[in-house]
């Protein structure tokens, strides 16, 4: 039978150990330091689903919370943080997140690594495109606000993006997660919040790693990344190389940061923290700014498939410019009219009360243009109806004669 004041005295003991107030613990558990308190007034004991959890917080092992007591036993991989029964079963949870019939991924979790079958016999020169992305410090605010999920969306977006830019179709997923200590809860919504993204945009996350590292990561802090194989035919690819002057620009919608310029827009919310629950277009600034970042394979498939598109380009850190420059060619130009960009509010507010420059608005973040394309003149009306079904498509410029790959033009209609 539990001793219940001996386990409440041992609590006490650790938490004090590690500096911890009752109210820090319980932040730590996501429950009431009420609940901490009678722990430690031994009127009631911990339950099974916080056990784990527990122990991890306060470096010691289940076994010994129970007892009350530090076993005078050799040091384990346990009372180092990582408790192996524990993360196993943890897998077991996550097999069955990970269940999917693409019947390319030929074996499941548990293998030392995971088998992909490649084998295209419609492409005549079939090219991997490879990528690794993270979702920056956007992922620090997900954690604190509760968009677990949403990270992921995130993530496996932007990582999408950026190889469709090049013609290619996405095919599997490896992630990353890096942590102080495996909250079971947490690690199933991460695991089913990369799954579920990868099943939105037509590919599969086919395995991955994650890393219980206890004097590395603080215990709460998660670190996510991820990488992405597509295929494309070679003599397909789209690297800019076939734009030409006369061609037009157009703009694919974002619905707002996407995943870029969150140190900055971290630095406002420091500095004037009421700015977190104004409402821009009925929803807190917290709502706003964690969207997740606009999927576009689905948008731009047809066009690719269809040959329709010179170039395209994922607009990220650096903005239209910073990007756009990547796949125009020597001695062409893509002038873009500044004032035929269609501005989301959440731009509008964030450049106003952070009193930020129209140049650092644009170099920071897409304002607006999450996806730009570049078609031939005879194709430009049939590219904006095609991506238009999934989101906004506009024309904001054209190619011309030039030395500079682009030029904006024009003032931004704030």
């Amino acid at each position: 039978m539990l001793d219940m004041q001996k386990i409440g005295v041992f609590i006490a003991e650790k938490r004090r150990q590690h500096s911890l107030t009752q109210q820090q613990l319980a932040g730590r558990l996501n429950i009431s330091f009420q609940a901490v308190s009678k722990w430690e007034n031994g009127t009631a004991s911990p339950n099974i689903e916080l056990l784990a959890e527990l122990a991890a917080v306060l470096g010691v092992t289940t076994d010994e919370l129970l007892a009350g007591r530090e076993k005078k036993e050799g040091l384990s991989y346990s009372r180092a943080g990582v408790d192996i029964a524990y993360t196993d079963a943890m897998k077991r949870e996550m097999a069955k997140v990970l269940e999917q019939r693409d019947c390319r991924v030929l074996n499941g979790l548990g293998a030392f690594a995971s088998l992909y079958d490649i084998d295209f016999p419609d492409m005549k020169h079939p090219v991997l495109v490879l990528k690794s992305e993270e979702p920056g410090s956007k992922q620090k605010l997900a954690v604190e606000y509760g968009y677990t999920e949403s990270i992921c969306h995130d993530m496996i977006n932007h990582l999408v993006n950026d190889i469709i830019v090049m013609g290619a179709r996405p095919l599997a997923v490896l992630d990353t997660i890096v942590c102080g200590n495996a909250e079971k809860d947490t690690i199933h919504a991460l695991v089913k919040g990369i799954s579920d993204a990868c099943r939105e945009n037509e590919c599969s996350l086919v395995g991955g790693e994650t890393s219980i590292q206890p004097q590395v990561v603080n215990a709460g802090t998660y670190v996510l990344t991820a990488s992405i194989a597509g295929i494309a035919e070679k003599e397909r690819i789209i690297d800019g190389s076939a734009v030409r002057e006369g061609d037009v620009v157009l703009a694919a919608a974002s619905n707002g940061l996407h995943t870029n310029g969150y140190s900055l827009v971290r630095l406002m919310m420091e500095r004037m923290p009421q700015i977190k629950l104004e409402r821009i277009e009925g929803l807190t600034f917290i709502e706003q700014i964690m969207k997740p970042h606009t999927p576009y394979y689905k948008a731009v498939k047809e066009a690719t498939e269809r040959k329709l598109l010179h170039a395209m380009a994922h607009i990220t850190g650096g903005g239209i410019a910073g990007n756009l420059c990547r796949v125009i060619p020597d001695g062409l130009t893509a002038r873009i009219d500044l004032s035929r960009l269609r501005i989301p509010a959440i731009f509008r507010y964030i450049r106003e009360q952070g009193e930020i420059r129209e140049d650092e608005m644009l170099h920071t973040f897409n304002c607006g243009a999450g996806l730009v394309l570049v078609a031939g003149r005879e194709h430009a009306d049939t590219v904006k109806r095609l991506v238009s079904r999934q989101c906004p498509c506009y024309e904001i410029g054209e190619i011309i004669s030039g030395q500079e790959k682009v030029r904006m033009e024009g003032r931004m209609n704030w």
